[in-house]
């Protein structure tokens, strides 16, 4: 027993240190690979980091344009540093001119003007008054000297505060009274302990007047960015989507489910949402072309507040359409079959009209110029939708003898099914029509707006001779 013990003993002493030597190997194994798996991780995140940067460069070439238009102005600031005689010029106060470029400098010229004038005058303002308070506190006397200034400090402030709660205040500006409160806090502080306060301040403004001047010069000199154009196109692309969305949904409804395609309908059925969701981004473009002066085929006076109109009266034929598209495609509760197909082309004959008015409207601010077919178009649209009123306005209890035979099959199958059989149907034939009543005032808008920019007179075209004699023997057999 005793041999045994001591051979066991013996081996459990050989393997320990190959046991121990194991265990740090299995230690130093998993060490390294979580090493390695984080270097990869980290380098796929870069590289896909890299790959979104160059996609949203080579979308939009004019972000990476804006970063270098923003080096190429603090380059051109910052010489106020190296150059002695700038720099003597300026005092310390040089550093504000940088820092102006990195506040100011914005993506479009109407965002950079704005933010540089609010600088500018914030500036003057605040440094004026400041001037003018430490004036009147050193002819008060040393006692009063501080109390006037911490007083007036205190009542500028909460004006200036208060006043970026105004609506017209807020929305032009905002900034300025930011810059306005930090300003005179900074000057009026510095007041206390500087002696030459006027040239302080002289100096401050002459730095973010020459800060504020290379941003608007860069801007405007190099590939420049118009706010007035991006809202222009901006309303352009939703006009287009809104017609897309409109056609597109109606054409659906009535299609048979084994055609339908839902991955292709549900992208383009998506693009009302984009009018839906325009409002900020057209009031803050709307803002920011006001600041700009002429340029290309915009008068200095352009009247950029009407598009805020016709965006407008675009978001509530979107409105609309969400709806339709709530009746016609998402809704659980289905029209059975056999009331489709007759005021199935009725439906999609005021919805094609009505989209193609929609895409004239956009040719039509895209251009810059009235068009001879937009009259036409707007007859028929009307005639579907008085059509289709016509059809809806017929009771099925009593078929009325002067109705079109297509209208009397319509009458002759409600009276066959259930009202929630017919619901669906009558739903999307009631907001077809209202659609094309808010389309009538996109219509008013964008007249307006001609009239108002001063677009190019309509081509010397006429309408087709076919055409006007179809609609007017449509509009009589309706009488």
């Amino acid at each position: 027993m005793g041999d045994e013990k001591e051979v066991l003993s013996s081996d459990r002493v050989e393997n320990e240190p190959s046991t121990t030597l194991t265990s740090e190997l299995g230690i130093f194994h998993k060490s390294w690979l979580s090493i390695v798996s984080l270097w990869f991780g980290l380098m796929s995140k870069v590289c896909k980091f890299v790959r979104n940067a160059w996609d949203i460069g080579v979308n939009d070439p004019r972000k990476p344009m804006h970063g270098v238009k923003v080096g190429a102005a603090l380059s051109v600031v910052s010489l106020l540093y190296y150059m002695r005689p700038l720099y003597y010029s300026v005092g310390g106060n040089a550093m504000w001119a940088v820092l102006t470029v990195v506040v100011v400098f914005e993506n479009n010229v109407g965002a950079t003007i704005s933010k540089s004038f609010n600088r500018m005058m914030a500036t003057f303002l605040a440094g004026a008054l400041a001037v003018g308070v430490h004036w009147i506190g050193c002819h008060s006397g040393k006692p009063f000297e501080p109390i006037i200034i911490r007083a007036s400090l205190f009542l500028l402030a909460v004006t200036a505060t208060f006043s970026r709660f105004i609506p017209n205040i807020k929305a032009r500006f905002d900034y300025g009274a930011s810059i306005f409160i930090l300003t005179f806090t900074v000057v009026s502080v510095a007041g206390y302990r500087i002696d030459n306060l006027f040239a302080f301040a002289q100096q401050r403004l002459l730095t973010v007047a020459i800060g504020a001047s290379m941003c608007i010069l860069v801007s405007m000199i190099i590939s420049p960015i118009w706010a007035g154009q991006d809202l222009h196109f901006h309303v352009t692309c939703n006009l287009e989507k809104l017609a897309d969305s409109l056609d597109g949904c109606v054409v659906e409804y009535f299609k048979e489910d084994n055609e339908r395609n839902h991955g292709e309908s549900f992208k383009r059925l998506q693009g009302y949402k984009c009018t839906l969701n325009s409002k900020g981004m057209e009031d803050s473009l709307c803002n920011f072309a006001r600041w700009e002066p002429a340029h290309g085929c915009f008068s200095f006076r352009h009247p950029w507040k009407q598009y805020l109109k016709v965006g407008s009266s675009m978001r509530s034929c979107a409105s609309c359409i969400e709806a339709l598209v709530g009746s016609c495609i998402n809704s659980k509760i289905k029209a059975h079959e056999s009331t489709k197909e007759p005021l199935g082309n009725l439906c999609k004959r005021l919805s094609s009209h009505s989209s193609a008015v929609l895409k004239e409207l956009a040719t039509i601010i895209k251009s810059m110029r009235r068009s001879p077919r937009l009259l036409l178009l707007t007859e028929e649209m009307r005639i579907a939708a008085q059509e289709l009123q016509h059809v809806l306005k017929s009771q099925p209890r009593q078929p009325i003898p002067s109705l079109s035979p297509q209208k009397l099959d319509f009458t002759s199958t409600l009276k066959n099914l259930h009202l929630i059989q017919v619901l669906p149907l009558l739903t999307v034939t009631s907001l077809l029509i209202e659609i094309a009543t808010r389309v009538e005032r996109v219509i008013d808008e964008v007249d307006e707006l001609s009239r108002l920019a001063n677009f190019k007179p309509a081509n010397d075209e006429k309408p087709h001779p076919d055409l006007g004699e179809q609609n007017i023997m449509r509009t009589l057999q309706l009488v």
